[in-house]
């Protein structure tokens, strides 16, 4: 059995052909499998949509939560059990959208986790409306005449929040996705790849060979940390793409800085049903 084998899961996959979540799929596998990540040791958070689903195909611990709630689940279950490996998966609506507040506070905590973006620059699940990363101009049902908002730069965003770890990947180079993932993990504190995938149905502009004729690979033994260079290459969206790490700098870690958890997971603590029952009281009463 191959590493990433022991993520298989038994549950069918119900997500279109050619559907850019099977590469990021693919490379979580990939990516988990050689950092020796243990299908227990690993929990996927996501909320709601076609990215959302990408837990429902790996054999782990997962959660799913509302609209937009991904981050702020994964950081209670993270402040909970910091040994666990924590991966949130979410689309570019359900993140920058509905999500949009929760994001720009989970870049600001800085907690040990990673963010994948499964960025189709549309709405998927719900039948091709325009998403927060839908060009300018870009036609839909919804938006018959075109989309008249500036789109969302994702990494831009985080950027200016502060985080440490800020990547774009593309579906299409699951290898180039996996070093990134494998990346992300292994930073101490919160690490946001933003990653380019094909909607085959709704999104007939951002395909897959559009992306091809665009991307281009950073050269990632060079530094990241110049914040200014990592905003260039963020707004870097037209007929060429960077996709690789754009900025990459040490920060102090969110759970590091909470000094009840020094003790350890909150989890391993024993639990007392009468201690809790009378603290509850005093609480109410109060």
């Amino acid at each position: 059995m191959s590493d990433k084998e022991l993520y298989e899961s038994a549950y069918k996959n119900q997500w279109c052909p050619g559907c850019g979540n099977f590469g990021i799929l693919e490379a979580m596998k990939d990516a988990f499998g050689k950092l020796n990540i243990a299908p227990e040791k690993l929990l996927i958070v996501s909320g709601i949509g076609q990215a959302a689903k990408t837990p429902h195909f790996m054999k782990c611990n997962f959660l799913h939560g509302i609209h937009g709630r991904a981050l702020s689940l994964a950081l209670g279950a993270k402040i909970a059990n910091q040994d666990l490996n924590i991966v949130v998966n979410s689309g570019d609506g359900d993140c920058y959208g509905e999500g949009g507040n929760h994001f720009i506070h989970a870049v600001r905590r800085n907690a040990d986790m990673t963010l994948l973006v499964h960025d189709n620059r549309i709405y998927g699940l719900t039948k091709g409306q325009a998403s927060p990363t839908s060009a300018r101009g870009m036609t839909t049902p919804m938006q018959p005449d075109g989309v008249i908002a500036e789109p969302l730069n994702g990494p831009a965003l985080a950027l200016t929040m502060g985080a440490g770890f800020v990547a774009r990947g593309f579906s299409g180079n699951v290898q180039h996705l996996s070093s990134l993932i494998q990346a992300a993990v292994q930073y101490k504190g919160f690490s946001v790849i933003d990653i380019f995938q094909p909607c085959v149905t709704f999104n007939r502009v951002n395909t897959a060979q559009w992306y091809k004729e665009r991307i281009y690979e950073l050269d990632n033994t060079d530094s990241r940390d110049d914040f200014h260079q990592a905003m260039k290459l963020a707004f870097e969206t037209g007929d060429r793409i960077p996709v690789g790490i754009l900025y990459a700098k040490k920060k102090q870690e969110f759970i590091s800085q909470i000094k009840t958890l020094e003790k350890g997971p909150l989890i391993d603590r024993p639990y007392d049903p009468d201690r809790l029952g009378k603290t509850a009281q005093e609480y109410i009463l109060s």
